[in-house]
């Protein structure tokens, strides 16, 4: 089934009311006080908004944002990796565009950029159309995408846009749990004084990963 959107509440986000995000990062503001077109970026994510915001569940209601762990290795004579995350403040503000516009202007030109995200949910249509613009014009540009979710993918627009990124040269994945767990170990901030928490399986994220893998796979056949 296709998934809902409902506008959340800050506790449905993973953002208590009034709290601040773990040491290092700008303290939320409530949402009506915020600009439009707002990213925030960062090297980790808090956990809250992680289990959250990530869980393959097949409905998603309340997860209308999309958090986007990035790692990108730019190949040279000296190669660079790069990672962190980039998540919407807004509906207005998608953090696939965000990536484009200001994570990828800072590499290095002329290069070839072997790019990997790990996102909450498959990009939008919108989205969808300028990953095919960049891949195209960027011969040098490699994108891996693995997605713990896919968005509306009962729409026949979508399911069209999905084919097209393909087309572009684009991979796309469902994350497996596996890639849960890297991207816990890798993006996700623990309590300040705690030690590093293992990676715990949600009960049915085996079952959710090979029901949206079934549904891609239908969809780029």
């Amino acid at each position: 089934m296709a998934e809902k959107q409902e506008e959340p509440s800050n506790a449905q986000n993973g953002e208590p009311d009034n709290a601040e995000e773990g040491e290092g990062t700008k303290k939320k503001v409530k949402r009506e006080d915020l600009p439009p077109f707002e990213i925030v970026t960062g090297e980790r994510l808090p956990a809250i908004f992680f289990k959250f915001q990530f869980r393959n569940v097949e409905y998603s209601s309340g997860r209308n944002k999309t958090f986007l762990c990035y790692v990108v290795e730019t190949q040279g004579k000296e190669p660079v990796t790069s990672r962190g995350y980039l998540e919407d403040e807004h509906a207005a503000a998608h953090a696939e565009m965000a990536f484009f516009n200001t994570i990828l202007p800072t590499c290095q030109a002329g290069t070839r950029h072997d790019v990997t995200w790990y996102v909450s949910s498959s990009p939008c249509v919108t989205c969808a159309q300028r990953i095919c613009e960049a891949l195209r014009k960027n011969k040098g540009l490699r994108l891996t995408i693995m997605v713990g979710r896919l968005f509306m993918w009962e729409e026949p627009e979508m399911q069209a846009a999905l084919r097209s990124m393909k087309e572009a040269g684009c991979k796309l994945r469902i994350m497996k749990p596996q890639d849960f767990e890297y991207v816990w170990k890798n993006f996700v901030e623990q309590e300040e004084g705690e030690e590093a928490k293992s990676f715990v399986p949600w009960e049915d994220i085996q079952e959710n990963f090979q029901y949206y893998e079934e549904k891609l796979a239908e969809i780029l056949h």
